[in-house]
């Protein structure tokens, strides 16, 4: 009989005053017992509504089935025939807009927490699992993949299971792209990116670090020198953009992603790091995704007395996994919504030769009120004439999205792009050179995990349907 209680299992997590202060995972994860609790809350309905909201199609009554029977292996290997980051999945997937939010029982009540029940297991399989991976038969061909982020580990894995010989070209030094450096500890500790990366080593996947496609080799040499007989480029979104007001050439002012990669990848946070970030009373941080709220909470674990989120407008039509807002809340980020920066000021220092010149001291925004919708069918914010108003403020955080980093397409002749240079993909992913996929937020623009996910399945499959249709 299943468990017809109308609330969700409360995630255990860390008191807001002590984890505001530390970078350790804020969430703490079910018990067994409230594992088997929750998943005898699912239904098993017939349609399986919860299937058709996961980008990468996990069968997730089969694996809750397991879950509630105590058998958390096999809950393990049904989820890990759909996804090869499971252990990432559910901890960042906005869950509450897909599988959760087609959830029977979240009519009535609270729908079951799909996303908790898959950390759950990708954990306990993670810290009890013992069997040897079984290496699939090779099937002779080469495939490379450009980044290693979840759209370049999950076209990886896919095909890795399918026997190809697979080699992931990292850029940076450690292998995860967003997942390691824009993600932080407190969200994502990176010893779980680090445990799926291995799980892909262990299927046969290479990994090549430090290795920057575009400078070190070319697309083309990958192809005719390398014998790659597919590309995938899952070389993500990391070029950040700004307002283009006054004063965002101050000391003081950060992209997100310069921010958080100090933080997140570079460990600046430790006291005993070599890369320095700035410790800062009061801080800004415009903007309101995920990105932001991340940004703004590690700030406050910095140590900044305030820390402001600025956003254009109101507390509903925040980007922001619900999640994460309210996480920020508890942990006393101040939201300032329906504003927006015209302006970053300097400090009052004017001789070029004192270490203080140059930094920001405040910022200079408007109050806004909501408009017509606009394209997004969002509200359009518009100026309230008259409202000026200043904030003392000594670090300022853009947080305003990203574009790809144009390199690929600067060394790849043919290579069709977008405006902003979102990589030209048709549904199977594949671009305007024969042999070429991408996926993830290289074509999309900055999306989320699992969109980026799904792209890779896709491509993926494509490769595959290309290159056994070659053989």
């Amino acid at each position: 009989m299943p468990n017809m209680r109308l609330t969700k299992n409360p995630m255990p997590a860390q008191d807001p005053n002590v984890r505001n202060k530390n970078f350790e995972e804020v969430t703490l994860g079910y018990t067994q017992e409230m594992a088997i609790d929750e998943a005898q809350r699912c239904l098993h309905c017939k349609n399986k509504p919860c299937v058709t909201g996961c980008p990468v199609n996990i069968h997730i009554p089969e694996f809750i089935e397991k879950v509630a029977a105590g058998d958390f292996e096999a809950a393990y290997q049904v989820i890990q025939r759909s996804s090869s980051l499971p252990a990432v999945c559910g901890r960042v997937c906005p869950q509450e807009t897909q599988c959760e939010g087609k959830c029977v029982r979240g009519i009535k009540g609270e729908p079951v927490t799909i996303g908790r029940l898959e950390r759950f297991v990708a954990d306990w399989h993670n810290a009890h699992a013992t069997a040897q991976t079984i290496l699939p038969p090779p099937n002779g061909h080469k495939v490379a993949v450009i980044g290693s982020g979840p759209a370049g580990l999950t076209c990886a894995g896919d095909l890795a299971k399918l026997g190809y010989d697979v080699t992931i070209y990292e850029a940076l030094h450690l292998a995860g792209g967003v997942l390691v450096y824009g993600i932080p500890e407190f969200r994502l500790p990176k010893a779980i990116v680090q445990k799926e990366v291995d799980n892909l080593k262990a299927l046969g996947v290479k990994v090549e670090t430090n290795m920057v496609i575009g400078r070190v080799l070319t697309i083309e040499e990958l192809k005719d020198e390398y014998g790659y007989e597919a590309i995938f480029l899952g070389t993500g979104a990391g070029l950040p953009r700004f307002m283009g007001i006054p004063g965002e050439n101050l000391k003081g002012v950060y992209s997100a992603n310069e921010f958080l990669t100090r933080s997140n990848l570079m460990k600046a946070y430790r006291a005993d790091s070599a890369t320095p970030i700035q410790h800062a009373k009061n801080v800004a941080v415009v903007g309101g995704g995920n990105v932001a709220m991340d940004a703004a909470r590690t700030a406050k674990r910095l140590g900044a007395e305030n820390v402001y989120i600025i956003y254009r407008r109101s507390m509903h039509e925040l980007p922001a996994r619900q999640e994460e807002v309210e996480h920020a809340e508890e942990e006393g980020i101040i939201f300032k919504t329906l504003t927006n920066p015209v302006a970053i000021l300097p400090n009052d220092v004017t001789d070029p030769r004192d270490p203080a010149y140059g930094w920001a001291a405040g910022i200079r925004c408007v109050e806004m009120e909501l408009g017509e919708p606009d394209e997004s069918g969002r509200r359009r914010p518009i100026v309230k004439e008259g409202s000026e108003f200043e904030l003392p403020m000594d670090c300022v955080i853009m947080a305003l999205g990203t574009s790809p980093n144009p390199l690929i397409k600067a060394t790849t002749p043919g290579l069709e792009t977008q405006r902003r240079g979102e990589i030209v993909a048709n549904e199977d992913g594949l671009t305007s050179i024969e042999g070429v996929y991408a996926g993830g937020d290289a074509v999309t623009g900055a999306a989320t995990v699992i969109l980026a996910m799904g792209a890779g399945k896709t491509a993926a499959a494509a490769i595959d349907k290309y290159i056994q249709g070659k053989a």
